[in-house]
């Protein structure tokens, strides 16, 4: 923290490396230590039978240990994330057609990938509020949507910016009280103001008396500011797990609605202590409006001029998806906009200022509709405790050694006082950031590209394209409670242990 007489600053994230043998974790460590016990224990009986085994070891832990990219991935890791790509365009699942002439669905326009056979459920919660409830079968998730009306930081004095900061540091800590909570979104998002809301106003309010110098300029207002102006869009997405974490018999659909329904007043009424304004729940129909136009860019005209009209147009959940869908290596081609979505590879290193990701948020004359998600996902006060203590025996173990590096000095350190805190009360959160531009025309991906690779050294950030995972990465990024890592083959301890 700064001091008084300084701006604040904010800092300490913390990625918990498993303990091993330089580079190679707890995982290639035990391959490593059980290989050579096998070399030794073969080259009894055979030699050409070790050696055999020794290149073998070798031809696998090579690729861990030696080759290894910018943003942290082993040769491995790249290795199985391209031969899963071939595999999967192999058998055409890069390919989604939906309608009439579709393969599968005939007549809808489901989702595609990860969230084809969610559906959504109508609520009310203990206020009364109309929301809607996303589910999700596969994973037995349960998400409810924010939409809230953020008030900006212009003009705010630091006083009531570090209070937001407080408040919202508060209300991450306290999901890990929410029972069979499991993960947390928000999305902010940037569009072109169509100006639809502005011409409605204006006509609802221009007087027939009004003289023709005032009309004029009141029409000529509405022909000119959306030209450059930008709808900005910030919601909140809360998941619940129907499955309990000590186990036990899934819950039912109508007991998973009834416990989100009173909880949602206490989280909307600590995100507005956050800076998050007047916040509501959205209702099945703005949900679906919402992805119906992330897949469709080109609908944002039609649905809005429909809703100015007072004619709003019904979004049925299994029509909200695109006609048609192809994902390639480096990018995703959906109904009539093109997207390139990009994941945080590492955080912040050393401390920033609490206007850090304001050029990333903000609107880009480069990117027409941008999407930068924050995912989180909380642990329960046990398993903090337990992690952050597991985390600093491991950054010790690393430090052990007479010519210990600088950054496993710092890690210590960093280590060291998310334990205090975490003892404190603080709580324990692992976040991502997934970041999603989306052009019309092939031909202005390059220029939007450039822009997000320009905006993420200002955010302090270090952003990796996913290559070969357009398609799940670019849903993940909407509010639709989707939790990429309950989706993975790959179990959770395994991963960890990389």
């Amino acid at each position: 923290m700064a001091t008084a007489d300084s701006e604040r600053t904010y800092g300490n994230w913390r990625r918990p490396a498993s303990p091993g043998i330089g580079e190679l974790g707890l995982l290639g460590t035990l391959l490593l230590l059980g290989g050579l016990v096998a070399c030794v224990i073969t080259m009894m009986v055979s030699l050409r039978a070790a050696l055999v085994l020794a290149a073998v070891l070798a031809f696998v832990l090579a690729p861990m240990l030696l080759l290894r990219d910018r943003h942290g991935r082993t040769g491995l890791q790249i290795a199985v994330a391209r031969l899963s790509w071939l595999r999967g365009r192999s058998s055409g699942r890069h390919l989604y057609r939906s309608g009439p002439l579709g393969l599968t669905h005939r007549g809808a326009f489901q989702l595609p990938g990860l969230a084809a056979a969610s559906h959504v459920l109508d609520a009310k919660d203990s206020r009364g509020r109309d929301f809607g409830l996303i589910v999700v079968p596969a994973t037995g998730h349960y998400t409810a949507v924010f939409e809230a009306s953020v008030e900006g930081a212009a003009l705010v004095d630091g006083d009531q910016v570090d209070t937001w900061v407080a408040h919202w540091g508060q209300w991450l800590a306290g999901l890990a009280y929410e029972p069979s909570l499991v993960a947390a979104t928000v999305t902010v998002e940037t569009a072109p103001d169509l100006g639809t809301r502005l011409r409605r106003e204006v006509a609802d309010n221009l007087s027939p008396d009004a003289p023709d110098l005032a009309a004029a300029v009141l029409n000529d207002v509405v022909r000119t500011y959306p030209a450059g102006s930008a709808q900005v869009s910030t919601r909140i997405a809360v998941t619940y797990a129907a499955n309990p974490r000590g186990g036990g018999r899934p819950r039912t659909t109508e007991a998973m609605t009834r416990e989100i329904a009173t909880r949602l007043p206490g989280l909307t009424a600590g995100l507005s202590m956050a800076g998050a304004g007047a916040c509501r729940p959205m209702t099945s129909a703005e949900i679906a409006e919402a992805i119906r136009i992330a897949y469709d860019p080109a609908s944002h005209r039609l649905l809005e001029a429909a809703r100015s009209g007072g004619e709003p147009v019904a979004q049925p959940w299994d029509q909200i998806g695109p006609a048609a869908a192809q994902e390639s290596w480096d990018h995703y081609r959906h109904d009539s906009g093109i997207s390139v979505t990009w994941a945080m590879s590492e955080a912040p290193r050393g401390e920033v200022l609490a206007p850090v990701l304001t050029d990333l948020l903000a609107p880009h004359r480069d990117v027409a509709r941008k999407r930068v998600s924050l995912l989180y996902r909380p642990y329960d006060p046990g398993s903090a405790a337990r992690l952050v203590e597991r985390d600093r025996k491991d950054a010790r173990f690393r430090i052990g050694g007479v010519n210990a590096a600088a950054r496993d000095t710092v890690a210590v350190a960093a280590a060291d006082q998310s334990a205090r805190e975490e003892a404190k009360g603080a709580g324990l959160v692992r976040f991502a950031m997934l970041v999603t531009a989306t052009v019309p025309r092939f031909e202005d991906l390059p220029a939007a590209v450039a822009a997000i690779d320009t905006l993420a050294p200002s955010a302090r950030i270090r952003l990796r394209r996913m290559y070969g995972a357009q398609a799940a990465a670019f849903a993940a990024a909407l509010p639709l409670g989707l939790v990429l890592p309950d989706h993975l083959r790959i179990p959770a301890f395994v991963r960890e242990t990389m």
